[in-house]
């Protein structure tokens, strides 16, 4: 801190121009934050720095650690490695010189066609909620700032910045804004607002959910940020609770992609302007700057300086909390490419892979087992999406650079078509269709003549995603496809590994041996899927989103759901998202099929065998609010150690005029158990695992409630009733 002072004494101290100086975006003089706020340098206020993304830090021209996806992470099931990713993205931050990270996000995966959905955790509001609030605590322990985003509501790219979401109130507090309400409750000291609106009030404006929800109800002392571009009437924002409005980026500059005052363009530009807003780019033109307009609406009364002075505070009580505000040497260290983080990235990547199928042990691969490795894309290591995430590792291995280091057999290399190839919103705004004309020629035969020829054939299929626009389908594009059919007809064992930003549909599943889901796994993507192609590790897993048919989710039976109609989404489905659709019955739900899901939320296999044993659920508490206690024994009944995900899930009971989910998560651990030993897995159930919003706020219905245990949303091993009669 200066001296002894709060923040609260400092922005006494402040001018009118002072304050303001801290509220809004400002040009970095060495050009490398994705935002900045200028400091005070009379009061010794330092700058701060605040840098993307959730995949590692980005700053153009520079090197970090490309950890795998949000949502691999996500698949883990593991709170702990959380925390651990957290800190690591935090020393990242730290090491690269910034201050505030813009990250984790949190947004629930609503439309399975979402460009973004590799940047988020999950389409179930317990599992984001606690994989996010545990990613917040670390990149906070490391004296850095965490921006959980984008509250709230946004779930595709399509519009983005100009679509409103038409939720209701429901929906909204059981799925939507759980994920930021855990982070908030983990010390989070920024939370960004989403471009678009909900009911009809741009998010930038909204008081009722900014104001009332997050500051209010939730207690959040940090400072709420806008997206780039994202407001338009900057007394109404904020008037409405938004405290920094970014970026400093001119609009004439960002127009024409000369952002470092030069003329030629930089390719950070909006080229074609009109073009980029419908992709669901923000104007940038109609954005109304804190930073030429704030003071004016101070003095003329428009926005309260109580108000101005709140802003300035949050800001600096959120740079205390990260010791920006202490001595330089009291506050923690950073590191950019580390061994550790090296190593973190490898094993998040491998725990994070799903094994879906793996017919009469298909693997693990024997060691000197002759392997065929088969993909257009098998000389690179998918690094992550394209957009605010991208990341430049300074080490990377490809899938044929891991076989080849861990193959005692021959490796046999066939790319069978030409490359997929990667998409980036930053070449979409340049008018660049982001391909580059790779001159490989479709060889279908010479990899199926490899196939035959081989022990095994891996197959590697990937899709490609991109901020600022959502997948057209959920094919793999190309013909992807057909070489995993060839391939699989020619070959005596086919493993396919499929690198996916979120669902893609799988058409020829039951033709192969094995398939895992390996997502975007970052710099590690080799080493980290050969480790469990050979058994090195074990598929620790799980589906974290449900695999169906395109034309089975919600947001297909009605264009009005996605990608929207007269500037309006309307989430008819309520709560029933991701497993909660596929559990519906149409008789309750409207356009519900029922119907069953390629693979089923939470579904992932081992390469152990594990047995449920001796479940119970403690009685009820004296207190009406307090946890109960879930246990279930798990015992590993194989020769070989393997990763067990134990999931609980709720079923509650019916209650006329109340459509309730078949079934909820309510619980989950990842547990290491060796061969012929077990483990004891202990859930909390506390009133959310039984309770639902209503007119009222939230309550617990009376009635007989079943406590389901087992391995994914559609496996459940054991059930217990437990008897609530008490309400909350």
């Amino acid at each position: 801190m200066t001296g002894s002072s709060t923040p609260a004494d400092l922005v006494a101290e402040l001018t009118l121009t002072e304050k303001v100086r801290l509220v809004h975006g400002a040009v970095d003089p060495a050009g490398r934050a994705t935002g900045y706020v200028s400091g005070v340098e009379r009061l010794g206020i330092p700058p701060l720095g605040l840098v993307d993304g959730p995949l590692g830090v980005r700053i153009p021209g520079e090197s970090s650690t490309a950890f795998p996806a949000p949502l691999a992470l996500a698949a883990t099931f593991d709170p702990d490695l959380a925390r651990e990713h957290g800190a690591a993205l935090g020393r990242e931050t730290r090491g690269a010189g910034q201050d505030a990270l813009l990250a984790p996000g949190v947004n629930l995966i609503r439309v399975p066609h979402n460009g973004r959905n590799f940047e988020y955790l999950s389409e179930d509001p317990v599992l984001s909620a606690a994989m996010g609030a545990r990613v917040v605590e670390g990149v906070q322990s490391a004296d850095a700032i965490a921006t959980p985003k984008h509250y709230v509501a946004n779930s595709q790219e399509t519009h983005r910045a100009s679509v409103s979401a038409a939720v209701g109130e429901r929906a909204l507090r059981e799925c939507y804004l759980p994920s930021f309400r855990d982070a908030v409750d983990a010390g989070a000291g920024s939370v960004m607002t989403a471009y678009n609106g909900v009911n009809g009030v741009r998010m930038s404006d909204h008081r009722e959910l900014v104001t009332e929800v997050l500051k209010g109800e939730w207690g959040f002392d940090g400072f709420v940020v806008s997206d780039w571009y994202g407001t338009e009437g900057a007394a109404a924002a904020a008037n409405a609770g938004l405290d920094v409005e970014m970026p400093g980026t001119p609009p004439e500059e960002i127009h024409d992609g000369t952002e470092d005052g030069d003329d030629e363009p930089d390719g950070g530009g909006f080229d074609d302007l009109p073009e980029a807003i419908a992709r669901g780019m923000p104007d940038p033109r109609t954005c109304e700057g804190f930073a030429e307009t704030l003071a004016d609406a101070v003095r003329d009364g428009d926005v309260p300086e109580s108000r101005l002075d709140n802003m300035a505070t949050r800001v600096l009580r959120a740079m205390d909390d990260a010791g920006l505000l202490a001595d330089a040497d009291e506050r923690a260290d950073g590191a950019v490419d580390t061994p550790e983080h090296r190593e973190h990235a490898r094993e998040v990547a491998a725990r994070g892979t799903v094994l879906l199928e793996n017919h009469d042990g298909a693997l693990p691969l024997d060691d000197d087992a002759d392997v065929a490795v088969i993909g257009p894309n098998v000389d690179e290591a998918v690094l992550g999406g394209g957009g605010s995430s991208e990341t430049s590792p300074v080490v990377s291995a490809t899938p044929v650079e891991g076989f080849e280091s861990r193959a005692a057999g021959d490796v046999t290399v066939r790319y069978g078509l030409p490359r997929v190839e990667s998409v980036s919103m930053f070449d979409l705004l340049a008018g660049d269709d982001g391909t580059d004309g790779d001159a490989r020629a479709p060889d279908l035969d010479g990899a199926t003549d490899a196939a035959s020829d081989a022990d095994a054939a891996v197959v590697f299929v990937r899709d490609a995603a991109t901020e600022a626009m959502d997948r057209e389908s959920l094919r793999l594009p190309g013909r992807q496809d057909e070489l995993v059919e060839r391939t699989a007809a020619a070959a005596t064992r086919t493993v396919v590994v499929v690198n996916a930003s979120g669902p893609v549909e799988l058409p020829w599943r039951d033709a192969v041996d094995a398939v895992l889901v390996n997502w975007y796994p970052g710099q590690a993507h080799g080493d980290a899927v050969a480790s469990v192609c050979y058994g090195d590790a074990d598929p620790g897993g799980r589906l974290p989103v449900t695999f169906a048919p395109e034309s089975a989710y919600p947001t297909a039976v009605d264009e009005r759901r996605f990608p929207g109609a007269d500037g309006e989404v309307r989430h008819d489905e309520g709560v029933f998202v991701g497993y909660r659709w596929f559990d519906a019955d149409d008789d309750r739900v409207a356009g519900a099929s029922g119907s069953e899901p390629t693979y089923p939320f939470g579904h992932g296999r081992s390469y152990a065998t594990f047995e449920y044993r001796d479940a119970s659920v403690e009685p009820a508490p004296p207190a009406a609010d307090a946890e109960r206690r879930a246990t279930v024994t798990v015992a590993n009944v194989s020769d070989r150690g393997g990763r067990e995900v134990v999931q609980a899930y709720v079923r509650p009971p019916a209650v006329d005029g109340v459509d309730r989910p078949v079934r909820e998560l309510a619980g989950f651990a990842s547990v290491d158990v060796p061969a012929g030993e077990s483990r004891t897995v202990e859930f909390a159930l506390d009133d959310r695992a039984f309770a639902r919003y209503g007119e009222t706020g939230w309550r617990v219905d009376p009635g007989e409630y079943v406590v389901e245990i087992g391995r994914s949303s559609r496996d459940a091993r054991v059930e217990r009733v437990v008897e609530r009669r008490d309400e909350a």
